[in-house]
């Protein structure tokens, strides 16, 4: 594979680079915190993004984009998440609401739905995992029953990021069944305005809006809510899926804190114990690997053709990075003095890194679930209907 990325991706990076020093706080560690300031930055910044066509570079210009190439749009994953994704949740309706609204979408929710995702006004949330189908989501029990000519839903879903501030919902129920668990799920999409949705957040070490509880209590859901085709929402959720695990750019995190390392430790770098710099050195190359194996599945997702073992692969690679990179750099930063300044925004953000990559192997589909499907897929048996997904 070529992984040049060509001129426009090049000059891309720069104005990305010129517009995040420009309208962004150096201090920004994320639009999540107990700051409100921070999401209002993180709001402001996507309608900045929106208003030069860059929130959603590669989407077709009469969606809202302006149909730049999907390694363009990966240079604008990369540089937002290497400055804490100053989009803020904006990323969830970029990377994978949208594009899944595209392919599978009515001309009536397109109308709807894309062009506000373009402008960066709205926010969503994802109605997957449950208290006993995370990994296994398959085996979900949050059940739309038919009512007239709609549905009832009720059920629990659980790890919603967002979801205390979302608009929108995009929500997988049990419409029916089948001789395989995948069978009879249907995808919605539901106004969490909606009578009878409850959101309860939990609270954890990654601050507010992360984690919350959805509670489905009867709520009404008609035919111009559904995505794709009644039964058939697995297939749709393996789209997303192999979308939102590509989406976020974790590697470029992971290698900006790396590189800045040796900057805020300045002469202290020579002093290190020595067994720091070498592991250093091979996290960082471990950094680019992981870089290498999402262009790989980059470079196939604009044919259709998307693996999921090669998904999985770099699924596997850049969760591991992420928590072993976390560890690495909270030794380093132990060495930093805490200084105003670029010393003091790398403690706070190898902090920021730590808390985050601990969840990192669970998020997305847990690394044990992307392990078996990577397994089955070199064994000879994994490209069967995605049941690992």
């Amino acid at each position: 594979m070529d992984f040049t990325m060509g001129e426009a991706a090049a000059s891309l990076r720069g104005e990305l680079r010129r517009l995040i020093a420009t309208e962004v706080p150096d201090g920004f560690l994320g639009a999540f915190t107990d700051d409100p300031a921070d999401l209002a930055v993180a709001q402001r910044f996507s309608g900045v993004l929106a208003e030069r066509g860059l929130l959603c570079a590669a989407w077709p210009e009469r969606f809202g984009g302006r149909g730049a190439s999907m390694w363009e749009q990966t240079v604008v994953r990369e540089e937002m998440w290497a400055k804490h994704e100053p989009r803020g949740a904006q990323y969830m309706g970029v990377n994978w609401v949208g594009p899944t609204v595209m392919r599978h979408g009515t001309e009536q929710q397109q109308r709807e739905h894309l062009p506000p995702i373009a402008r960066g006004e709205v926010i969503w949330c994802q109605g997957f995992s449950e208290p006993d189908a995370g990994s296994d989501l398959a085996s979900l029990r949050t059940a739309a029953r038919p009512d007239g000519d709609g549905w009832l839903i009720s059920g629990q879903k659980i790890w919603t990021s967002y979801a205390t501030m979302a608009q929108w919902c995009f929500l997988l129920a049990r419409t029916g069944s089948g001789e395989r668990k995948q069978q009879g799920l249907t995808v919605f999409l539901l106004p969490m305005s909606a009578p009878g949705i409850l959101v309860r957040p939990i609270r954890s070490m990654l601050g507010p809006h992360h984690l919350n509880e959805v509670f489905f209590d009867g709520v009404r859901a008609t035919p111009a809510d559904v995505l794709g085709r009644v039964g058939e929402g697995w297939s749709v959720v393996r789209e997303v899926l192999a979308f939102e695990r590509v989406g976020i750019a974790r590697y470029a995190r992971c290698e900006r804190l790396l590189l800045t390392a040796p900057e805020v430790l300045g002469e202290r770098w020579a002093t290190l114990p020595a067994a720091l710099p070498g592991r250093w050195a091979r996290m960082l190359t471990r950094a680019r690997r992981a870089r290498l194996l999402a262009y790989q599945v980059i470079a196939t997702q604009s044919t259709g053709t998307v693996d999921p073992a090669d998904t999985a692969a770099y699924r596997i690679a850049v969760t591991r990075l992420d928590q072993e990179s976390a560890a690495l750099l909270t030794e380093l930063a132990a060495h930093v003095p805490d200084e105003e300044g670029p010393r003091r925004w790398f403690r706070r953000a190898v902090d920021d890194h730590w808390r985050y990559a601990n969840a990192a192997t669970v998020a997305s589909g847990s690394i044990e679930m992307q392990q078996i499907l990577l397994a089955r897929a070199l064994l000879g048996g994994g490209r069967r209907n995605g049941e690992a997904a």
